[in-house]
C-alpha cells in the first residue's frame, strides 16, 4: 500500500524508489532460490498467440480490468517485470509524473489491452499499470480487444508453459477431438502430445485397413476416443494401473508398454498380466506426474 506523507511530489518519488527496490529484491530472491528464469518475466503477447493459434479478434470497448489479470505486454517485456515493476531507472521521471497525477486525483486515460481468455496484455499504458499496482489499486479502466484462439489460455502462468500449449495446439490440429473428448486429453509434458498424436494416427491407419474405407481426421479422432481411449482407460483403471497421472498420460504409457512387452496392438488378459508385472518393475517407465 502506498504511503502518504501529505506531500504528493515527495510521495510519488518514494513510490518509485520503493517499487524499484522491490523489483531488485524480487530478482535477487529468485536467483537465491534458483527459480526458473521466466518466473519474473512478463508474458510476450506474440509468443502466447503463436502457441495458442489465432482465429480472430473483436473489439469489446471500455472495461474495468483486474490488475492481477494483466500478465504480459505487446512490446515492453524488458522494461518491466511480471508485476510491472520498472527494471531500470530510465523511466523514473515519467513514472513519477503519473504517480503524482494519481495522488492528486487527476483523471488518467484508460490503458489499451488485448484479452486472451482471462489474461490481459498491455498495448499502451505500461507506466499507468505500474503506478496503479504500486499504489495498491485493484482495477484499472481499459479499452479491450479480445483475441480468439484455437486453444484455451487456461493454465498459462509462465513463459515455459507456452511450450506445452504449442504442442497441444499441434496435437489438436492432427487429432481434432470434439467437445468433452478435447478437454479430457491433457498431458503435462509437451513432447507427450507428439507421441500421442503418432499413436492416434497409427490407430486410425489400422482402422482404415480393417474397414477398407477412407476416414477423415475428425472421424478418426472421434472413433479413437470412443472405441479406444475410453475403454482402455476404464480397463487399466480397473486393473489398478492408473495412479495419480492424467488419464491421457496413463493411456500413453500403457499402450507403449503393451507393444514393448507383447508386440501386439490387441488387448487380452495376457496383456494385462504382463502390464501388471511391468508396473512393479523398478526400471519401468512410468507416466510423468
Amino acid at each position: 500500500m502506498a504511503r502518504d506523507t501529505g506531500f504528493p511530489a515527495a510521495d510519488a518519488e518514494n513510490d518509485f524508489l520503493r517499487v524499484r527496490r522491490r523489483q531488485v529484491l524480487s530478482r535477487l530472491g529468485a536467483w537465491l532460490r534458483r527459480e526458473p528464469d521466466d518466473v519474473n518475466i512478463m508474458l510476450p503477447f506474440d509468443e502466447v498467440v503463436a502457441a495458442l493459434g489465432r482465429l480472430g479478434e473483436r473489439r469489446l470497448g471500455l472495461r474495468v480490468v483486474e490488475l492481477d489479470s494483466i500478465v504480459g505486454s505487446v512490446d515492453r517485456t524488458r522494461d518491466f517485470d511480471r508485476r510491472f515493476r520498472p527494471t531500470s531507472a530510465t523511466s523514473r521521471q515519467r513514472w513519477q509524473r503519473l504517480a503524482l497525477a494519481q495522488r492528486r486525483g487527476e483523471s488518467v486515460p484508460p490503458i489499451e489491452v488485448y484479452r486472451i481468455g482471462d489474461l490481459h496484455f498491455v498495448i499502451d499504458g505500461h507506466h499507468r499499470v505500474s503506478v496503479a499496482l504500486a499504489l495498491g489499486l485493484g482495477t484499472i479502466d481499459a479499452n479491450v480487444t479480445e483475441i480468439v484462439t484455437r486453444i484455451s489460455a487456461a493454465g498459462i502462468q509462465y513463459r515455459g508453459d507456452l511450450i506445452v500449449k504449442d504442442f497441444r495446439r499441434i496435437f489438436l490440429d492432427r487429432v481434432p477431438l470434439p467437445g468433452e473428448a478435447r478437454e479430457a486429453i491433457t498431458l503435462t509434458d509437451g513432447w507427450d502430445y507428439a507421441e500421442l498424436s503418432e499413436a492416434v494416427e497409427a490407430w486410425g491407419y489400422r482402422l482404415m485397413q480393417d474397414e477398407q474405407v477412407f476416414l477423415d481426421r475428425a472421424t478418426v479422432a472421434r472413433r479413437w476416443y470412443e472405441e479406444e481411449f475410453v475403454p482402455v482407460v476404464a480397463m487399466v483403471r480397473q486393473a489398478g494401473l492408473i495412479t495419480t497421472e492424467t488419464e491421457a498420460e496413463a493411456y500413453l504409457w500403457v499402450i507403449c508398454e503393451r507393444y514393448r512387452l507383447i508386440r501386439s496392438h490387441a488387448w487380452t488378459d495376457d496383456v494385462l498380466t504382463s502390464l501388471r508385472s511391468a508396473d512393479q518393475s523398478p526400471t519401468t517407465r512410468r507416466p510423468r506426474a
